[in-house]
């Protein structure tokens, strides 16, 4: 079993939530998504972020804007939907039933063969 690859599936699962948890906060760029997602060790590139953004997109759970930039090309900033929201809410839902049931599993002790004396 290859750990690594598991560990990279685990963490693209709950991408999608935390990218509509990100932008539920307020307007965000997409490099603004990519650095609070790579700090919080969620390591994530272009080439995996913006399919995400838009299929989200797409689904009408965010939408976005253009900004024109002094800097370069324009912006594209991101918010969330209400259709958004009420995802959002769902897999918050969905993420503290599977916390739930992770912690009762992994905090079961093994039974104790000791006492079979």
């Amino acid at each position: 079993m290859n750990l690594t690859n598991t560990e990279v599936q685990m963490r693209k699962g709950l991408l999608e939530y935390c990218v509509l948890h990100i932008i539920s906060r307020g307007e965000v760029y997409t490099s603004d998504l990519i650095d609070e997602l790579t700090q919080a060790q969620m390591i994530v590139v272009e080439g995996t972020l913006y399919p995400l953004l838009n299929r989200l997109k797409s689904a009408e759970l965010v939408s976005y804007r253009w900004v024109e930039s002094d800097a370069g090309p324009p912006r594209k900033y991101y918010s969330i939907t209400e259709e958004g929201q009420i995802a959002l809410k769902s897999l918050a839902a969905t993420w503290k039933g599977l916390v739930q049931s992770i912690t009762q599993i992994t905090k079961k002790k093994s039974p104790s063969t000791s006492n079979n004396s």
